[in-house]
């Protein structure tokens, strides 16, 4: 290492971490190094590859400047690269700020900007218009032309020697920015120790651990789609890319390298449902064994499709978030009995459910849910307001969401509390009544939001997607077909046709600009605002 300033050459092993996000590829590259890590396609890399490139990597951004510390902002989609690239970064001691192919030129600049990420790594096709936009010291063009020096020219020139700087468990590995539903995004702080020990326990409850083959589909700038598309690096497993989403060939990638784990959210199982008879019935699956979702529960109808449809997997459900890592899981044993549910505390994790009072609310009481575990964030990246703001005095953290627990310890996420619509001075939760729309043939998907009226605050408004080749459904007959099933105050008061709904790069509706989007409500005799129960 004698090209590296004296305080970047190598350092004793005794000070390294042992629960880092690198240690369990130095392990792998020794115990396993022909074993394939990696498939994209036609490329494949083995165990011994990916601890090479990612040297050569890693000794390359040192030798341009860069120091442990630093952050490097990676905009690429699901690729061969990225476990390498976020490899190369854990053993230089730069600290990853994973960016979303699919967001704007003006959402790159202010998280490249926010964070002071002094590099960016990124896709030949993005680098063009990101380039002229932020301002970094060294840029790395991964793929075809662009501005920036070419990922395999900036590997050539590398040392194949591993930097191993000092890495301590509490150090920052990532800054993953939230999803930014609600407003900014904000950067959170997440460690060494906090992503590899949710890495090991990913693999024994998901079975991503050894010689086991998973596909990464969820994007891998999102938190859970890293996990999920790195865990295998560290466990000893084969990590397959989905490099854009479409359900067939999730499928066929699926049959084709005997995946047996997939990570999915609804919005993908509601796609591979929508291919009908060119679905699963249609390809050789039987090697896939374990299913996982997250972002958001299960409808109850499609749910009941996966567990028909993928009879050989379990099926898990959780709940987590940037800040606090997985939260609970509903295992496949209480898929049915304990359907609309995320489950219970995951490994490690305390839960509280408390009231506006700050105490703990009954059983089936809906609060605002808290979590304790190793998982959890350092902090928002300079916003100690903000950081204190989501957490008690004993440590627990928040991220806004209303949730109940049953008796058993069984969780119900009810809404964001940011989402709470207030109708007549009573609670509409907007998942209630999205989960009562789904039931209704005519709505493959919703979502609902509050819109302002003069007369009763805010009244309900439901966008609608419909299925394909259905005629759109009006408010008078989603209106009928809820009546039964929620009070009146809840129904919706105005129903609005969209071929989609916003999303984010993780799944998650974007319910800020539905909102932006709605009219507000002049109250008519047709349509009265609803009377709140005496």
């Amino acid at each position: 290492m004698e090209d590296l300033p004296a305080h970047l050459r190598s350092v004793p092993d005794g000070r390294h971490s042992a629960r880092s996000m690198v240690a369990g590829l130095r392990h792998w590259a020794v115990a396993a190094p022909t074993r394939t890590a990696v498939v994209d396609g036609t490329r494949r890399l083995s165990f011994a590859a990916v601890h090479s490139r990612s040297n050569r990597l890693a000794s390359s951004l040192l030798a341009a400047g860069l120091n442990p510390g630093d952050r490097v902002a990676v905009l690429l989609g699901n690729r061969l690269e990225y476990p390498e690239i976020a490899a190369a970064l854990g053993k230089a001691g730069l600290a990853m700020v994973p960016i979303g192919v699919r967001q704007t030129v003006p959402e790159i600049a202010f998280i490249t900007g926010h964070s002071g990420a002094r590099a960016l790594v990124v896709q030949h096709d993005r680098s063009e218009e990101v380039c002229a936009a932020v301002s970094v010291d060294v840029v790395v063009r991964v793929g075809g032309p662009g501005p920036g020096r070419a990922y395999e020219e900036v590997l050539t020139r590398g040392r194949d020697v591993d930097p191993r700087i000092a890495v301590a468990g509490d150090d920052t590995f990532c800054v993953q920015y939230t999803s930014g539903t609600t407003g900014r995004p904000k950067g959170a702080l997440l460690t060494h120790a906090a992503r590899a020990l949710t890495a090991e326990l990913s693999a024994y409850e998901w079975g991503l651990g050894e010689a086991r083959v998973s596909v990464a589909v969820a994007p891998m700038s999102h938190g859970a789609g890293f996990m999920f598309g790195y865990a295998p690096l560290l466990t000893g497993g084969t990590v397959v890319m989905l490099p854009r989403w479409d359900p067939g060939h999730l499928l066929d990638l699926v049959s084709r390298e005997r995946a047996q784990s997939v990570f999915l959210v609804p919005t993908h199982a509601q796609a591979v449902r929508d291919l009908g008879s060119e679905g699963p019935q249609a390809r050789d699956l039987s090697s896939l064994d374990t299913l996982y979702f997250n972002a958001a529960a299960l409808p109850v109808p499609l749910k009941e499709w996966v567990l028909d449809s993928f009879p050989q997997c379990g099926v898990h459900e959780l709940y987590g978030s940037t800040e606090g890592g997985v939260v609970t899981d509903l295992r496949p044993a209480d898929a049915r009995r304990k359907a609309g549910s995320v489950g219970r505390a995951w490994f490690r994790t305390r839960l509280r459910i408390l009231g506006d009072d700050g105490a703990e609310v009954p059983a089936g009481v809906p609060g605002e849910l808290f979590s304790h575990s190793p998982f959890l964030m350092k902090g928002y990246l300079d916003d100690p307001g903000a950081s204190a703001a989501c957490r008690t005095a004993d440590g627990f953290l928040s991220v806004g969401d209303v949730a109940t627990m049953d008796e058993e310890g069984y969780v119900r996420i009810v809404d964001r509390k940011k989402d709470v619509i207030i109708s007549g001075g009573l609670n509409v939760y907007p998942r209630e009544v999205e989960e009562a729309s789904l039931a209704h043939p005519g709505v493959a998907q919703c979502a609902v939001v509050g819109v302002p009226d003069p007369l009763w605050g805010e009244v309900v408004t439901a966008y609608v997607v419909a299925p394909a080749g259905a005629a759109p459904i009006g408010v008078d007959e989603l209106a009928l077909f809820l009546r039964p099933l929620l009070a009146g105050y809840k129904l919706p008061r105005q129903v609005r046709t969209v071929a989609a709904l916003p999303r984010n790069s993780a799944g998650k509706v974007l319910k800020r600009e539905l909102r932006a989007a709605a009219v507000p409500r002049t109250p008519s005799p047709r349509h009265p605002p609803p009377v709140p129960p005496r």
